[in-house]
């Protein structure tokens, strides 16, 4: 695939898109899918993850790559024909989520993640001129960390304030098609589009053998299921608070949304409780319902520098728990660390793979965990949250020389053994993330 001209021709298309989403703001495009080409096609493979499991139909990335370029053709002549299209159904998986629980994942044919990319290529540049800014989840050049960097900066700005903490219940498996579907048309004419998302939505999954059709939600686990997900916040949401709350605020307010995940902070407590009332109703005529045990509603002021008053709560977002903390210098300042839930997880995920891994040859395990390690400090390994990574370090490191003691009948291995493989395999150290770039925290005494 080197030097093959689909990356030129892809983003020279998605610029007119763009540049048609600008000069017709509220109008729907009609001819989307004739940007469908090979060289889309090609781009579309390009960006689909080769690593991932096999749908229901067997088929991995390294065998559907053998006959690429006939096989590329074949699936947009029938992607544009219509009836010779049928979208699989999408091949369901648990996975542990802790405490005993699991969820569900979806995991589409390979041949249908490369379509269903080339559709969120048309999508993103279209949507990207409609969403807000305060909208941050699975948008090109956005990350979590970005949503954080907004909320910590807008507290401070604010100096605190009443937080709003909400969670919607099976967001994703709760969304009304139908509504989706007339939502996507506002902006989407294209009957070849909006073929292809119909039969995505209505393809069922796919569980031992049998297959069922749910009536709600959107495809378990497909590509096109994030950006699909961004619409309807967009105007379940997003739009509702631009337009109708912020209007009517009292005192100020902002937001901060990640896919489903968002909190709203106000600075009166009387516009906070206005819109607590009201939101259940926003939410309901698109048939969603808040989570009653998971969202709530605290004081989150900046506490006075003499230490009077109640102390202030906190709240979790994007598997961090934010709250005040005095600095060296006396500032109360907002400070991240990883929240319990997420850490406890973290940790049980280990537990699972050392006692599976545990007979494995020792320079295979290494590489595995120092996988974990880095994709864990990669992550969380923000500003101000150094302790709780050297903690997350220092139970791993403890976890494994447990499970590498029941390797033999001993059933354990003492220090002095376990710092020898450790010089001998090393691990990567504590790092934080700063402006971009990881420096080394400080390490726990072992």
């Amino acid at each position: 695939m080197a030097g093959h001209p689909a990356p030129k021709t892809v983003y020279t298309k998605q610029a007119r898109i763009a540049e048609l989403a600008k000069q017709m703001p509220g109008t729907a495009l009609r001819t989307l899918s004739t940007r469908m080409d090979a060289a889309w096609m090609y781009e579309a493979f390009r960006r689909t993850r080769k690593d991932g499991a096999a749908g229901v139909d067997g088929v991995t990335a390294k065998e559907y790559a053998k006959d690429l370029g006939e096989n590329l053709s074949s699936l947009l002549d029938r992607a544009k024909s219509g009836d010779r299209y049928r979208a699989p159904p999408v091949r369901r998986v648990h996975i542990p989520k802790g405490k005993g629980k699991t969820r569900p994942i979806g995991i589409p044919t390979f041949e249908d993640k490369i379509l269903q990319r080339s559709v969120v290529m048309l999508l993103e540049p279209l949507y990207e001129r409609d969403f807000y800014d305060f909208s941050y989840g699975f948008r090109p050049r956005r990350s979590p960390h970005d949503a954080l960097d907004a909320l910590n900066k807008s507290i401070h700005k604010m100096g605190g304030g009443w937080v709003l903490d909400v969670d919607i219940r099976d967001y994703f498996g709760s969304i009304d098609r139908t509504k989706l579907q007339e939502l996507v048309s506002h902006r989407v004419a294209d009957g070849v589009i909006g073929r292809l998302i119909g039969k995505w939505l209505r393809a069922g999954v796919q569980e031992e053998g049998v297959v069922d059709h749910p009536d709600s939600g959107t495809p378990q686990g497909g590509v096109i299921s994030p950006i699909l997900s961004n619409i309807y916040l967009h105007e379940v949401i997003d739009k509702w608070w631009v337009t109708m709350v912020v209007p009517r605020l009292y005192g100020q307010g902002f937001m901060v949304r990640y896919a489903d995940d968002f909190v709203m902070v106000f600075s009166d407590r009387k516009d906070a409780l206005r819109v607590q009332a009201s939101l259940p109703k926003r939410l309901r005529r698109f048939g969603l319902e808040i989570h009653p045990e998971k969202t709530r509603l605290l004081e989150f002021r900046r506490p006075r520098g003499d230490g009077a008053g109640e102390k202030p709560g906190s709240f979790d977002f994007l598997g961090f728990t934010h709250y005040w903390c005095r600095s060296r210098r006396g500032y109360q300042i907002l400070k991240r660390k990883t929240a319990k839930d997420r850490f406890s997880r973290g940790l049980h995920s280990i537990r699972n793979w050392a006692s599976r891994a545990r007979h494995v040859p020792m320079a295979k395990q290494v590489v595995t965990l120092a996988s974990k390690l880095r994709g864990h400090f990669n992550y969380y390994g923000i500003q101000g949250n150094s302790q709780s990574i050297i903690n997350f370090h220092y139970d791993v490191l403890r976890i494994w020389k447990k499970w590498l003691g029941r390797r033999s009948q001993r059933g354990y291995v003492t220090w002095e053994k376990f710092n020898k493989i450790l010089w001998r395999y090393p691990l990567p150290p504590p790092r934080l993330r700063r402006r971009g770039k990881a420096v080394q925290a400080r390490e726990a005494v072992i």
